[in-house]
């Protein structure tokens, strides 16, 4: 698979966690019933969450066009490596 192909991938994946975070955020920071009712600093780094998952496909990209192939790839992909060990830690 192309450089370029892969950055394509990377970017749908970032930003389809970023949805999923966007999407499930009433569930935590909502005043219904069902909601958790987290604080503040959950929040802050919830947004900043979903601020990596926009940032760093387009930060790949740039990466890629100054010809640090390997650097961009590894930034690019960082959001969804996060997203798969968040989900193997155990809930407490």
């Amino acid at each position: 698979m192309g450089r370029i192909a892969s950055l394509v991938l990377a970017t749908i994946a970032d930003l389809a966690i970023a949805a999923l975070l966007i999407g499930v955020s009433g569930f935590l920071f909502g005043s219904g019933p069902e909601s958790a009712h987290e604080g503040p600093a959950f929040m802050a780094a919830y947004m900043a969450a979903i601020i990596a998952c926009v940032v760093a496909p387009t930060t790949g990209f740039i990466l890629n066009a100054a010809s640090k192939h390997h650097v961009a790839q590894v930034i690019a992909w960082l959001p969804a490596a996060v997203a798969f060990v968040v989900l193997a830690v155990p809930a407490l």
